[in-house]
């Protein structure tokens, strides 16, 4: 199954590169565009994007107004933006935005939203991959070189959320939030158990890495 495809629209390069290394560690593919008038040509050609992450104070038409384009092609949006005033997040939302993130974010934050939008628009891949591994998130099955493997489903949930955000460094504290809730009273040991199943059952000793005093990252 392809990739979730997302298009940002940044007119600042440094920003907008941030984001597509982000986004290519994450596995999703996307297209690049700086100017408003260029992305309304483009859509033109391509619009088989499942999200849009808009600037709003770009050349051309800005980002308000390519909103009416973004609904054409139903396209969910994510405004990224400085305009950090009441009125033009209340404007942005009313128009139609999933959600209005102001700059500087953190890229965990922005992940995790535009997963967030994905599924509740109805359109997050619900198959994963990492290797010969292929993930099932919607049967909650794993398969590896075609053989079913065997997970606990808070086994599942953590190997989920490493492939998720592969070549990332996870603390313990947010894997533990994340995954068994705010609410648990265990310590971060469980986690640390249920990452050496993950290693022994899926034989991944050397991809799963151990970030001293701090978390998990899962290597690609």
């Amino acid at each position: 199954m392809a990739a979730n495809r997302i298009l940002v629209v940044e007119d600042e390069k440094s920003i907008s590169d941030f984001i597509s290394i982000n986004l290519q560690y994450t596995g999703y593919e996307y297209a690049v565009l700086a100017d408003g008038d260029e992305t309304v040509a483009y859509l033109k050609q391509d619009h088989s994007f499942d999200l849009a992450l808009l600037d709003i104070m770009i050349p051309g038409v800005d980002g308000f107004e390519l909103m009416k384009y973004m609904k054409q092609y139903n396209i969910p949006v994510i405004y990224l933006t400085a305009k950090s005033d009441v009125s033009s997040k209340i404007k942005g939302l009313r128009d139609g935005a999933e959600d209005y993130i102001v700059k500087p974010f953190e890229v965990l934050e922005l992940l995790v939203r535009i997963e967030k939008v994905l599924e509740r628009t109805g359109k997050l891949k619900k198959v994963l991959h990492f290797k010969d591994i292929t993930i099932d998130v919607e049967n909650h099955s794993v398969f590896q070189c075609g053989r079913e493997i065997q997970l606990k489903p808070l086994e599942f949930d953590l190997f989920a959320m490493l492939v998720k955000y592969k070549n990332r460094t996870l603390p313990r504290e947010r894997l533990l939030n994340e995954i068994w809730g705010v609410d648990f009273i265990g310590g971060t040991r469980t986690v640390d158990v249920h990452i050496a199943q993950l290693r022994k059952k899926l034989k991944l000793d050397v991809e799963i890495k151990t970030i001293p005093k701090i978390g998990y990252r899962l290597e690609d």
